[in-house]
């Protein structure tokens, strides 16, 4: 199982660090894409920290499982803000696929984070 975790973890890490730094960089195909969504510049960088800190908590979490814990918890909640906002923007499934397949990879590494504690 500990394997699973750590593969599942680095996949997850991979993910939030591209995320994270696009957000971060400040670029404007990713303030447009935000935007569509109600997000604006300030979350938009708010929500790229949180990603490499989650990321970070991941990696980290593998030593310390309760910070693995933390962390993909916290990965979880803001792929489910991710969802919530891609739905409320009125994105087809196609549009919000990539945040629904994140989040359900972010659960089941904290499924597989609770289980090897």
């Amino acid at each position: 199982m500990f394997i699973a975790t750590v593969v599942f973890s680095a996949l997850l890490t991979l993910v939030f660090c591209g995320a994270g730094s696009a957000k971060l960089s400040g670029s404007q195909k990713m303030v447009d894409q935000l935007a569509h969504l109600g997000v604006g510049r300030a979350l938009m960088r708010f929500i790229g920290t949180a990603q490499l800190l989650g990321a970070a908590g991941l990696v980290v979490g593998l030593w310390v499982g309760p910070l693995g814990v933390a962390a993909a918890i916290g990965l979880a909640v803001l792929m489910t803000g991710a969802v919530i906002h891609h739905v409320r923007g009125g994105d087809a499934a196609k549009d919000m696929s990539g945040a629904v397949i994140v989040l359900l990879l972010s659960l089941i590494t904290l499924t597989l984070r609770v289980v090897t504690l």
